[in-house]
């Protein structure tokens, strides 16, 4: 029978779709609404310490469709962090565990280039019972110039150091979340785990420009008359998320394979999470889909994710993570393997009679015996 539910870094989720960092689980409600209605696990909107200092405008989203269809395929947000109090949320992330104490609760942490803060916001959470942390290396906007989310997340060296001030505090799983805003992905990710955090997140959102409407001449979203560089997200980026994915998955199994990956980026049905999990990744992440399709969907997600693996005989998802990971080779490879293929059929055919003007009377015998398909 199919079993759905895994175990990463100790935790149990009955399922390995989770929540994703943003609106999807912004307040005691919306976390409450997501473990009624299935999910495996939430990771809350990022907070930090001091929320006076967040302040979000709106409009904030830009959507991508398809021209004269009303499909979303692309998604820009600049939304910041949570912007209610961090007491509040103490407060919320007790309740809700007592709520649900079989969910898996998360809190994604961000906070300024400074060790006292780490430590406090870590130790803070975790005495009001969340199950693990989130490190947002990652948030592409709203912040740098206080040197937080990618600002960090782009600097190995800062990755490590930070991740270290978080494991100094920290009694319970860490994951640290990736950004994909620069060149090679493995080095904030090796130097995270390097630093002793359990696992890795990726990917956060792509930095974008969304657009610019032509009869105004103003990027979008656009508020009051100007705009800045967003985060991407949707369908769009599954295929760059699969790939940072993969970077990372081999980087990890190699160098660190007791830690875990959580794969994030574009995930709408079971199939999406299927691939995610085929190249490594131990639990997958929502964020944009239910901001599309509503809580419920997890119901589909845990259904065609079901059908995959009866399909292919798998029983867990621990019997296939991973397996599409050896197919990945290099061009020069690729090459030799497509060279050999061909001179392989090649010396198949040689001596075949193909057509009946190639009979020949002194080797009728020998031709004869090549066409047999087996004795």
């Amino acid at each position: 029978m199919t079993d759905l539910a895994v175990t990463v870094n100790g935790l149990k989720f009955k399922n390995p779709f989770v929540i994703g960092s943003g609106p999807p689980g912004t307040n005691a409600n919306v976390i409450n609404k997501a473990f009624a209605e299935g999910w495996g696990g939430v990771v809350a909107k990022t907070i930090s310490l001091e929320a006076d200092k967040v302040t979000n405008v709106a409009p904030r989203y830009a959507r991508m469709r398809a021209e004269g269809s009303k499909e979303v395929f692309g998604w820009e947000n600049i939304e910041l962090i949570s912007d209610r109090p961090f007491e509040t949320w103490l407060d919320e992330f007790k309740a809700i565990k007592d709520a649900h104490p079989e969910g898996i609760l998360i809190a994604s942490i961000m906070e300024e280039y400074r060790r006292d803060a780490w430590i406090e916001i870590v130790e803070r959470c975790q005495n009001v019972g969340v199950d693990a942390f989130e490190l947002n290396f990652s948030c592409p906007h709203g912040l740098p110039e206080r040197k937080m989310g990618m600002a960090m997340g782009e600097n190995p060296d800062i990755v490590a150091e930070v991740s270290g001030w978080a494991m100094e505090a920290a009694t319970i799983p860490v994951w640290a979340k990736m950004t994909p805003n620069v060149t090679h992905i493995v080095d904030p990710g090796r130097a995270a785990l390097a630093a002793g955090c359990h696992g890795l997140a990726a990917i956060n959102t792509i930095l974008s420009v969304m657009g610019v409407d032509l009869k105004t001449l103003r990027p979008m979203p656009t508020v009051e008359g100007y705009a800045v560089p967003g985060g991407y997200s949707c369908k769009a980026v599954r295929p760059i998320a699969l790939r940072m994915v993969m970077e990372l998955a081999r980087m990890q199994t190699e160098d660190f394979p007791e830690t875990t990956i959580s794969g994030i980026g574009g995930i709408e049905t079971g199939e999406d999470a299927a691939q995610f999990i085929l190249l490594g990744a131990h639990t997958v992440q929502v964020c944009t889909g239910v901001m599309i399709h509503g809580y419920g969907m997890v119901k589909d997600m845990c259904e065609q994710l079901a059908a995959f693996m009866d399909q292919h005989e798998f029983a867990s998802i621990d019997d296939f993570r991973g397996a599409s990971l050896p197919y990945f080779s290099t061009h020069a490879d690729l090459v030799r393997r497509q060279a050999e293929a061909k001179a392989a059929a090649k010396a198949r055919r040689e001596g075949m009679v193909e057509k009946d003007t190639e009979w020949e009377g002194d080797k009728f015998v020998e031709q004869s015996d090549r066409l047999v398909s087996n004795d």
